[in-house]
């Protein structure tokens, strides 16, 4: 069994602390070219089943701003793909290391499109699972309208009104409809949500992240011009549900196949946050995917 040395480091951006770690394997000064694994709002604490299946190479993870250890400085409610690619150039760079490969989950897949986009000398290849970009959907006005509602629900009525909204969208299968919005609200306590507004909108996600990161749309052609193999990947029991659907659209636009992954949506999880995967699985695949870079 590999045995792993973890650092725990910052770097400085604007408006912001970006905490990471680098796991090494025992003895190992290098361990080959960095694997990144990324998500969106997602820190790294849902990262540790996946990393411990990657003992053998030099494993990343990081905490988005705002998130974890990575304090915001700058006290903005919204961040953009576009801030987020830049603290992981600047994360990448501070490694010191030359390209990564790296793997990008959810939000993380946005963010990794627009760090490519910008900077594909940095990716050497780019395993990006069910972004959830709603503008290059068919249905995307509509699914674009439905996060604006969370979001705004969120800011009227707190956290459990609207992940309760969140919660009832995600799992969907197929094209919204463009009333969806106005179906009675569910129920936070039906979700084991709590029912009173505790004031608080700081949450990453349904404050932070929601607009920015759906209303991201990739630049395709850019993608397509960089140096980094993009390969696009969604979880087999996602099928019908936007981010996957989402993939499968962009992986079209790139001219390339979607890649099927074991599970869902979180399919790496083993227990992080109550949620489990197939993660042995899911390591598998993103192995065999990566070492198709050659």
């Amino acid at each position: 069994m590999n045995m792993v040395d973890t650092d725990t480091r910052t770097v400085d951006a604007p408006g912001a602390t970006v905490t990471y770690d680098v796991r090494r394997p025992d003895g190992d000064a290098t361990g080959g070219r960095p694997l990144m694994l990324i998500g969106s709002p997602m820190d790294a604490a849902g990262f540790g089943t996946l990393a411990a299946h990657f003992a053998d190479r030099t494993v990343v993870t990081y905490d988005p701003r705002g998130t974890g250890r990575s304090a915001r400085t700058d006290g903005a409610r919204r961040t953009t793909p576009e801030e987020h690619a830049d603290d992981l150039r600047r994360v990448i760079e501070a490694l010191g290391a030359g390209p990564v490969d790296l793997f990008a989950s959810s939000g993380g897949a946005v963010n990794a499109f627009a760090l490519v986009a910008g900077h594909g000398e940095l990716v050497a290849t780019l395993v990006a699972h069910e972004p959830p970009a709603a503008r290059v959907l068919p249905d995307g006005e509509a699914v674009l309208g439905i996060c604006e509602d969370i979001h705004a629900t969120y800011l009227q009525k707190g956290m459990g009104p609207a992940m309760a909204k969140f919660l009832a969208t995600v799992g969907h299968k197929g094209l919204f409809p463009d009333d969806w919005r106005d179906a009675p609200a569910p129920d936070p306590a039906a979700f084991g949500l709590p029912t009173e507004d505790d004031g608080s909108r700081d949450d990453p996600l349904l404050g932070q992240n929601m607009i920015g990161c759906t209303g991201f749309r990739p630049d395709t052609a850019a993608l397509r011009a960089a140096p980094t193999r993009v390969v696009v990947a969604a979880g087999k029991e996602s099928e019908g549900e936007w981010p996957a659907r989402a993939a499968a659209e962009i992986a079209r636009e790139l001219g390339t196949t979607l890649t099927v992954f074991p599970s869902h949506h979180g399919g790496f999880l083993g227990g992080e946050y109550g949620q489990q995967g197939a993660p042995e699985e899911f390591a598998r695949t993103l192995r065999d995917v990566l070492a198709d870079a050659g």
